[in-house]
């Protein structure tokens, strides 16, 4: 299959797994995740998610992002200086103290409990899925504490509705850049990797290098995983962040929801040292001053491309 089916539970032991995993990994940075144990949380979701989404707007955006706060409700969110036909809301793992940025829904304890339920259960899969792909990537043959792992405190969900229309209001509109012919345009996510539960309406894409763009199909019970830019800076360009785009609404409105698995704070983004006996592709940069860039980029236009790793890259 152009994108595996892998199964969480036996794919260390199965050397036929690993193997479709990799070479996945290479070519589009996608597969999917069968026995996963989330089923009943991932249920859970659905239903606070479809029940914040369907809202009044006047109510969702009582929770708005902002300048200063990423985390919330937001209506227009670019890709590619272009405006994506969707609606989001970000949370971080909540905490209780004045620290907490989170925005929750006011009057709305069952949300913030599922959403918490959600992003710890996501957080032991996404560790799970990690030790997994570095047993794919080093067949075995390279194991250590030094190997980069991913934090929860620095991980995030999002909740995502691609509606029919467009949100917003047509004086807004006036005011904001205009839609693309997407639902959400290509792009990268910066981080590790991305846990996707999506629904089964589709439209979800990536790019193969050996295909061109391919379908990732709603698969029953699966969670869709993608490859993010730090793995493929920490693998030297072994393995692929996933290029991937949502074409638009056909017949009914979709939802999905990832949970992004990130880097600490400071971690270091450069190729791992068991590449040493290979010229490193890109140079030494922190997690904070890369998702600093992507942050400010997806809520306002600043006149140029979204910050990549190729920033980074070192010319040989």
């Amino acid at each position: 299959m152009a994108v595996p089916i892998i199964d969480l539970g036996t794919a260390e032991n199965s050397s036929k797994q690993l193997v479709a995993l990799d070479e996945a990994c290479r070519d589009h940075g996608f597969f999917l995740l069968m026995n996963h144990g989330m089923d009943k949380v991932i249920e859970e979701m659905w239903e606070v998610s479809v029940a914040f989404f369907s809202q009044s707007k006047k109510d969702k955006r009582l929770v708005y992002r902002s300048e200063d706060n990423p985390l919330g409700y937001f209506d227009k969110e670019l890709t590619k200086r272009k405006r994506d036909l969707k609606e989001v809301y970000d949370f971080m793992e909540p905490r209780t103290d004045s620290k907490d940025f989170n925005q929750w829904p006011q009057y709305q304890d069952k949300f913030r409990e599922i959403s918490t339920k959600f992003f710890g259960s996501a957080s032991k899969v996404a560790k799970r899925t990690l030790d997994l792909l570095y047993l794919a990537f080093f067949k075995g043959s390279f194991t250590g504490s030094d190997l980069p792992v991913g934090d929860r405190k620095t991980s995030t969900v999002r909740y995502n509705f691609y509606p029919m229309a467009d949100p917003l209001d047509p004086g807004e509109i006036e005011a904001t850049p205009h839609l693309g012919n997407l639902a959400l345009h290509h792009h990268t996510d910066p981080g590790i990797l991305t846990l996707l539960v999506q629904d089964m309406v589709g439209g979800l894409q990536t790019l193969s290098k050996s295909r061109g763009w391919i379908d990732v199909p709603p698969s029953k019970d699966t969670i869709v995983v993608n490859l993010g830019d730090s793995l493929q800076v920490w693998t030297n360009d072994n393995y692929r962040a996933a290029i991937h785009r949502v074409l638009p609404m056909g017949g009914s409105a979709r939802y999905s929801t990832p949970y992004f698995f990130n880097p600490s704070r400071d971690a270091l983004l450069e190729p791992l040292q068991s590449f040493s006996n290979t010229p490193a592709l890109y140079r030494s940069f922190t997690w904070k001053e890369y998702i600093r860039g992507r942050v400010e980029d997806n809520f306002s236009d600043l006149d140029e491309d979204d910050i990549q790793i190729a920033k980074y890259r070192v010319e040989l």
